[in-house]
């Protein structure tokens, strides 16, 4: 286990969580967790780590003056720090490619300066959109399914798995997480950097800030709270598109065990998700939603579908369950209910935000 961990995008929602996580599992653990504090809420974010014993510098990875190696001189980096919504490179791309990717080159210098091993969280979205668009589907009472006889390599009833091609476009902010990808495996060959890649799915829990672009589960479950509509949009207006969610702390146990087998890990790339029994389509999360709130809210159809939207995503998770033993415990009832219950005890504050 390293000693002392920096956490950048540590004030969000994954970085935040991993970090007391951590904390809270290794107390010995000096962790710094660098923000930019961009994201509305992250702010909130800071006196947890503070309650916790982590130590918050403001930063920007944009920026490679603070990504200072002798002030963030430290044993592992776990990069948690992207703009992750598909929208935005569609609207405004430069944050999205300066963030994403000359912040990963910053990091990466950071890494090669100092001798840290990297964690890189990336996306599910470095898989292309025609075709994940393309998988053939049933349509089923509540939801779109994967279907037999795939023509595709790296697809099944489990989902997307590693061996999915990767050829085609995919948002221009699942291109710079694969860029990203590829600049980490030129800095492992050139310069020893030891790093494993993760391509996270949707990762939800408590302290998920979500919005329409971004975080749809935590979206969700707090506009049943606060009794605000919602839209199913594209795909017919059905509500059938369908996700896999992992809860964080999921997400952290298997952080956890990489960082302890950091050498045993070192050079791989696995999808990490919640899994085809972790899955709900938008219809399925408004009926558990509803059961959780104990009631109902105005949702509509939009027909148009939004550019980077597709029908189906379940993360194949069997690569990294195979090799570390892990595998997610939460379920998607459990995962909302957290949501429910945090933005329950913290109302006043979310009111505002979510």
């Amino acid at each position: 286990m390293p000693e002392k961990i920096l956490i950048v995008g540590g004030a969000g929602f994954i970085g935040s969580c991993l970090a007391i996580g951590l904390k809270k599992l290794h107390p010995e653990l000096q962790i710094i967790c660098l923000d930019n504090l961009r994201r509305r809420g992250s702010e909130l974010n800071l006196p947890r780590l503070k309650s916790s014993g982590i130590q918050f510098v403001y930063g920007d990875i944009r920026t490679a003056a603070d990504l200072d190696p002798v002030a963030l001189n430290v044993d592992c980096i776990i990069d948690c720090a992207a703009e992750p919504s598909v929208l935005a490179g569609f609207s405004s791309p430069q944050y999205v490619l300066q963030t994403n990717l000359l912040g990963t080159v910053n990091i990466l210098e950071l890494a090669r300066q100092t001798g840290a091993s990297l964690l890189f969280l990336s996306t599910s979205r470095v898989y292309p959109i025609a075709s994940v668009k393309s998988i053939k589907l049933l349509e089923l009472q509540s939801r779109f399914a994967i279907g037999p006889n795939q023509t595709i390599p790296g697809i099944s009833e489990l989902g997307i798995s590693e061996d999915f091609p990767l050829k085609g476009s995919r948002s221009l902010y699942g291109a710079t997480k694969l860029a990203s990808e590829l600049l980490i495996e030129e800095y492992r060959a050139a310069y020893n950097v030891p790093a494993i890649i993760n391509r996270c799915g949707l990762v939800t829990g408590a302290w998920q800030m979500g919005k329409v672009d971004q975080g749809v589960y935590g979206l969700w479950v707090a506009a049943h709270y606060f009794q605000k509509s919602l839209n199913y949009i594209g795909f017919g207006g059905s509500g059938k598109q369908v996700r896999d969610l992992l809860h964080v702390e999921d997400l952290l146990r298997l952080i956890n065990y990489q960082l302890e087998h950091f050498a045993e890990f070192d050079g791989e790339v696995f999808n990490v998700g919640g899994g085809l029994s972790n899955s709900l389509s938008l219809v399925e999360a408004t009926d558990l939603c509803c059961k959780i709130a104990g009631k109902s809210i105005p949702i509509h159809p939009v027909l148009e579908e939004r550019a980077g939207d597709i029908p189906i995503f379940i993360t194949d998770a069997s690569r990294v369950m195979e090799k570390t033993g892990w595998s997610p415990v939460i379920g998607p009832e459990a995962a909302l209910q957290d949501i429910y219950d945090w933005i329950a005890a913290n109302e006043a504050v979310l009111s505002s935000i979510l």
